[in-house]
């Protein structure tokens, strides 16, 4: 689990028996950015629901495939702008996490101040900074 926010966390798949030590970090939303069938080891989304919501947290699925679209953007930004308590949001790898968030945070924060967000959890963004910018000023 990387911090890029107080209150948003990313991270590579992960599993049920993680839910626990989630919860206990304060974790109060699970969001999905995988799609299901995505990889043949991959854990369904259906378990980790269930995992998430036995430790009395929240499942959101949005999964990211082929790109991210401004619905799945305005969805993350509208949970992060209601949620009372921490996000964790996972992939495969935890980029696409990490780049979906930073759509999401184009025009309240500064795009500089993403990119340093991003690169600090240790995901290199630079080549999105355009793509922010746009997304900012739209």
């Amino acid at each position: 689990m990387k911090k890029l926010s107080d209150k948003f966390y990313v991270a590579g798949q992960i599993s049920p028996q993680e839910m626990p030590d989630f919860a206990e970090a304060g974790i109060g939303i699970i969001i999905n950015n995988r799609p299901d069938g995505e990889a043949a080891l991959q854990t369904p989304g259906a378990v980790i629901m269930a995992a998430a919501q036995n430790q009395d947290m929240n499942y959101i699925p949005i999964p990211v495939a082929g790109g991210i679209s401004p619905e799945q953007v305005a969805a993350l930004r509208t949970i992060l702008d209601n949620a009372g308590e921490p996000v964790l949001a996972y992939c495969a790898s935890g980029t696409r996490s990490t780049i979906l968030w930073a759509m999401s945070q184009a025009g309240t924060m500064e795009t500089e101040d993403i990119l340093k967000a991003a690169a600090d959890a240790g995901y290199d963004l630079s080549q999105y900074a355009p793509m922010i910018e746009s997304v900012a000023g739209g």
